[in-house]
């Protein structure tokens, strides 16, 4: 598993060992108790064995806590302290092995609201559940976009025709790959829009937000190609709160008049065209797009709308 200093997927999996080792050493404790005593009155819990009746084969399984105890070390004890050794270890495995287990508490907790009476205990492990999985899905979320490679070196083609642009803004690198695999497919020079304001990161996903949501402009930083010296330029952008990247909509700005003939890549994680992003760009840049492509992309995987 490739490694960062800084990152979301950091925290996360921090937080995920925190919930793996939280809930894997209590039931290991809760069982270890119930096998010494599986009467419950060492640990004042004798006075819930006859709620466990209401449950199939209770008078095989539940006469005492012997089998809950079983149980408990199985299903959230060991799996759990697994996934902890897992994640620490930095395998893979243990990011969704944590999620599931997490779900698994989940249900152990609905299984306690079917045959115990309304208790804080169980509302709060099921909180606790529900805090474990959100981190395991968020750990694998995060653990995907990091690890999402571009290799420059595989594209070849790229630079064969002086007459055609790709320019592009990439946060995430998927923006990238898609403009990196158009350049190289019909030979164009490459120019990628550079933010100077912070676009990297959890504090960089929220301003980025921010100017979704005003609709504004982005200072960028310089653009070094010459656009009235192409006779065709594509332009590839995210899509931020339905609309166009800030970073891109300051580039058509100052493109306005130089650039001769365009086509748009769009790429987002809803499903839906977002043609007025087309029509947002060639309003500004004073002209009509030759051609239009949406694409959604969910943590690196493509599919043409």
């Amino acid at each position: 598993m490739k490694k960062y200093n800084k990152s979301r997927f950091k925290t996360a999996r921090k937080w995920l060992i925190f919930w793996t080792l939280f809930i894997g050493i209590g039931a290991v404790a809760g069982a270890v108790g119930m096998f010494a005593d599986p009467t419950g009155k060492a640990m004042g819990m004798d006075a819930m064995l006859p709620y466990f009746q209401k449950l199939p084969f209770a008078e095989v399984l539940f006469s005492d806590l012997l089998f809950s105890g079983i149980a408990l070390l199985i299903v959230n004890g060991l799996t759990n302290l697994t996934a902890a050794a897992l994640l620490i270890a930095g395998k893979k495995q243990g990011i969704t092995l944590g999620g599931i287990f997490g779900v698994t508490l989940m249900l152990w907790i609905c299984i306690q609201f079917y045959a115990f009476p309304l208790n804080f205990m169980s509302a709060i492990y099921f909180f606790f559940g529900l805090a474990q999985a959100a981190t395991g899905y968020a750990a694998g979320v995060f653990c995907r976009q990091e690890n999402f490679e571009v290799n420059e070196e595989d594209y070849r083609n790229i630079g064969t025709d002086v007459r055609r642009l790709v320019v592009y803004f990439s946060r995430m690198r998927y923006v990238k790959k898609l403009a990196l695999e158009e350049a190289d497919r019909i030979g164009a020079d490459m120019c990628e829009i550079k933010a100077d304001e912070l676009t990297e990161g959890t504090a960089g996903f929220w301003w980025c937000g921010r100017y979704g949501m005003h609709r504004w402009e982005m200072p960028i930083k310089e653009i070094p190609a010459a656009l009235s010296d192409y006779e065709h330029v594509t332009i590839c952008s995210p899509i931020w709160v339905f609309e166009i990247a800030a970073p891109v909509r300051a580039f058509c700005a100052q493109a306005s008049g130089s650039i001769k003939e365009a086509d748009y890549i769009i790429v987002h994680y809803n499903r839906g065209r977002y043609e007025n992003a087309a029509e947002e760009m060639d309003r500004v840049l004073g002209i009509k797009h030759t051609k239009f492509r949406s694409i959604c992309c969910r943590q690196g995987r493509y599919k043409e709308v």
